[in-house]
């Protein structure tokens, strides 16, 4: 992981961010995804900025664990279509473009470190790469969990590859293919959510998990995560998934969901 310049990630904590907050307490970084008015959605610079965390993590051995949060009532609706289209807007952050191409679907076995994803509202689309990245997964009972892509003419293709990588194969498959929401005890059952907490309890179980990880070697882990990611390597199946994800959205059905979903009508397919 060398996206940015070591000057710039030896100060991280006093850059500029404009989609998320970051900060070091007691050996553990939080990294909040800031953007609530548009439920947490996934605009280009804000992936950048999250790899600029990531990177800082992994090379600062004052940072033993992650925990990733979120501001507001969802906690990530997926990618800002209109943005990754082009459609940027105006946006106020330090962090340059990272150096190299950023597949936020392999981004957090990189890091090395334990990640713990609290989940306090919505996830919908790529809002999962949270979690199939995580080491656990926190969740409030009666969360939202949905996959809708298929509804607007898409298809969630490297959120289906991470997902594969925890859960049972047709339950992922069919996840895509219908979109429906998943429901939280079930997404336990299925191993995606390590814990089910109401939510008056979840910093606690949050800060016990995070004791027993900090009571262990950091060194241990950081090498037996590093081996984990080595013999599950995929970046390659990652850049092939998201040139497929390009090809849909340029489909006449892509653009046909994109635009139903707009208009908040129901999308008229042609299978083109």
């Amino acid at each position: 992981m060398d996206f940015f310049e070591d000057i710039l990630i030896n100060d991280a904590l006093n850059q500029k961010f404009a989609f998320i907050k970051l900060k070091v307490h007691d050996h553990v970084m939080t990294l909040t995804l800031d953007r609530p008015k548009k439920k947490n959605a996934l605009h280009p610079h804000m992936v950048q900025e999250i790899a600029f965390a990531m990177q800082f993590a992994k090379q600062t051995s004052d940072v033993r664990a992650i925990v990733i949060d979120a501001s507001g009532e969802v906690f990530c609706a997926g990618a800002d279509l209109k943005a990754f289209m082009g459609m940027v807007g105006e946006f106020d952050s330090s962090i340059p473009e990272a150096k190299g191409e950023v597949l936020i679907g392999e981004l957090f076995n990189k890091v090395h470190k334990p990640i713990i994803t609290k989940v306090e509202g919505t996830v919908l689309a790529g809002g999962f790469f949270f979690l199939a990245g995580a080491n656990y997964v926190v969740c409030n009972e009666g969360n939202t969990l949905g996959l809708p892509e298929v509804k607007r003419g898409l298809f969630p293709f490297q959120v289906m590859a991470a997902l594969l990588e925890i859960m049972p194969k047709r339950i992922v498959v069919d996840w895509c293919i219908r979109g429906y929401n998943l429901d939280v005890a079930d997404a336990k059952r299925f191993g995606l959510v390590t814990h089910i907490v109401s939510p008056d309890t979840i910093d606690e179980v949050i800060q016990e998990i995070l004791e027993e990880i900090k009571a262990n070697s950091p060194t241990a882990i950081r090498l037996g995560l590093e081996a984990l990611d080595t013999i599950s390597e995929q970046a390659s199946k990652h850049k092939y998934l998201m040139e497929m994800l390009q090809k849909t959205v340029g489909s006449k059905d892509g653009q046909e969901g994109l635009l139903a979903f707009r208009q908040k009508r129901k999308p008229v397919w042609t299978g083109e």
